[in-house]
């Protein structure tokens, strides 16, 4: 049964993740957020082309989806498996060994994170992660989603570039993970290699703060070129 969990699991948090909440919102309003401002359908270029109220929900929408497949999804999958297969008599999910737990937590973190990476519904091109990863880890390591918001918010107010606060803030997490949970092995692996996708998915933006040209906070969106 844990083969089959971990599938469905995984593809289930891949189709919660998958969502394109920036773009939908954007579509709703005739707009292409794909051709304006960074291109990217993330929160940050939602808030430039759409206004702050918008940029706010689709932040709190790709948190979300992070969120309902890391703390939601892996319990309710394995324990309709149980009913599935055992007629209701298979072991609750909350019972499981903690181990069990966190393998199967981890699966959906990383098909939630791939699915609003690489979204289906856009060609596999989607955004960043990084409020997405936000999501994952108020479900699995809370404390460190506040630091790692703490460092985001002090990069930001300090740069006035939204990008390196987002890819300090994915140094931070995976520091403080494996600081405080330095036994749980697989969650820091996986907490370092999520946070080296986010800045990969960044390169764009290391590319313009290099050149000069990464807009600063609150700089009104361009057509994207």
């Amino acid at each position: 049964m844990p083969i089959l969990g971990y599938i469905l699991t995984a593809l289930g948090a891949y189709l919660i993740g998958s969502v394109p909440t920036g773009f939908l919102m954007a579509k709703a309003k005739g707009i292409d957020i794909r051709s304006v401002g960074s291109g990217n359908i993330g929160a940050t270029n939602a808030m430039r082309v759409l206004g702050k109220p918008a940029g706010i929900f689709v932040l709190l929408m790709d948190a979300l989806k992070g969120y309902v497949a890391c703390a939601i999804l892996p319990s309710f999958i394995h324990d309709a498996i149980g009913l599935i297969y055992y007629s209701g008599l298979g072991n609750s999910f909350q019972n499981e060994p903690f181990e069990l737990q966190t393998r199967f937590y981890v699966v959906a973190g990383i098909g939630a994170v791939l699915g609003h990476n690489y979204t289906c519904w856009l060609k596999f091109k989607g955004g960043k992660g990084i409020a997405t990863s936000a999501g994952v880890y108020l479900a699995l390591a809370p404390w460190a989603v506040l630091v790692a918001l703490f460092v985001f918010i002090l990069a930001v107010v300090v740069t006035k570039y939204v990008s390196v606060g987002s890819i300090l803030a994915a140094v931070a997490l995976a520091a403080t993970v494996w600081i405080m949970t330095p036994q749980n092995i697989l969650l820091g692996v996986v907490t370092t290699a999520l946070g080296a996708l986010a800045i990969y998915k960044h390169k764009s933006n290391i590319q313009r703060l290099m050149a000069g040209t990464e807009s600063r906070l609150g700089k009104k969106p361009e057509a994207k070129q």
